[in-house]
């Protein structure tokens, strides 16, 4: 079976402004890699509709949407701008794009447990794992992972499925959505002292976090998670696996000072891999968090995907 690629042109017409790191030349970079490299051969290309209220509902609460939806319908009808914090900002394509990355993840999802694919990445934006149930925050609006998790376990009938996040920046959003719901294990690793500056301490039995301080490089990374998470991954045994993909742990990258490079993803991926082959039939559904240095964000989506489909 293949890896599928979900994206949606909606995802790229979401724009916070001339200058913000997280826009849609994000997607441009991965795609025209995937190109010139060939790797887009060994993909099959998908086209997802929107999440329902009901399905993003799952992971947040229903006011919040509503108050959300009033918003951003709004500036869709309308024009303008309208900013939920001073990073995080909306336009009149921003509720289309939030809704079709969901519905992203939640195809992908589908897909998987039909067997329709091995396993799924789903290239969209805006990102997610910052906003909690009940906020919008560092460029988030709707965590794209949390749904999809949810989905599975609510809708599709698993009994327990894994998180693993390593994005540079702490995945406060999807803890504050899965903390104290045994039926998910949440893995995460970041950088500390770093925006949004939590986890430090997990906030229930069912997080593991791994902070670690500016300037980590691979190596050490690759200890830490062997001597962390897979222990915890494998007694979990997990029947899917869902992956925040931030790249923005990349020693390329402004927005982090850790300094992984494309060989830290592969091997990531491969012990992620390896966790979803023994326990969960290979199902795996990434999600694009950050990542904003366009050639390493671009590089190290092509090393996350050659592990994916091989």
């Amino acid at each position: 079976m293949p890896t599928a690629f979900y994206s949606h042109p909606a995802c790229k017409a979401h724009d916070m402004g001339r200058g913000h790191p997280e826009c849609p030349a994000r997607l441009d970079a991965i795609a025209d890699h995937l190109r010139a490299t060939g790797l887009d051969d060994a993909l099959v290309f998908e086209q997802a509709g929107p999440a329902t209220l009901a399905q993003m509902a799952r992971a947040h609460e229903q006011r919040y949407l509503l108050q959300l939806q009033d918003v951003l319908s709004h500036l869709a009808e309308e024009g303008g701008h309208h900013a939920f914090d001073p990073d995080t900002s909306a336009c009149p394509a921003t509720w289309d794009a939030v809704r079709h990355a969901a519905g992203a993840a939640v195809a992908a999802t589908d897909a998987v447990i039909d067997g329709r694919a091995d396993n799924a990445f789903c290239a969209v934006r805006p990102p997610g794992h910052h906003a909690t149930r009940d906020e919008t925050m560092g460029f988030c609006f709707v965590n794209n992972v949390a749904v999809a998790a949810r989905h599975a376990l609510d809708e599709r009938g698993l009994s327990r499925v894994a998180i693993v996040d390593f994005d540079v920046h702490h995945g406060n959003g999807t803890e504050d959505i899965v903390a104290g719901d045994e039926r998910i294990l949440m893995v995460n690793l970041f950088q500390q002292a770093l925006y949004p500056f939590s986890g430090e301490r997990p906030r229930a039995g069912n997080i593991v976090s791994i902070p670690v301080p500016a300037y980590t490089r691979g190596p050490e990374v690759r200890e830490l998670v062997q001597a962390t998470w897979l222990p915890r991954l494998h007694a979990f045994r997990p029947q899917m696996v869902f992956v925040s993909a931030g790249f923005d742990a990349h020693r390329d990258d402004d927005l982090g000072q850790l300094g992984l490079v494309e060989a830290d993803y592969q091997w990531l991926t491969q012990a992620i891999k390896e966790v979803a082959d023994r326990h969960a039939g290979g199902r795996i559904v990434s999600c694009l968090e950050g990542g904003y240095a366009m050639g390493a964000l671009a590089r190290s989506v092509a090393a996350h995907l050659k592990v994916l489909s091989s």
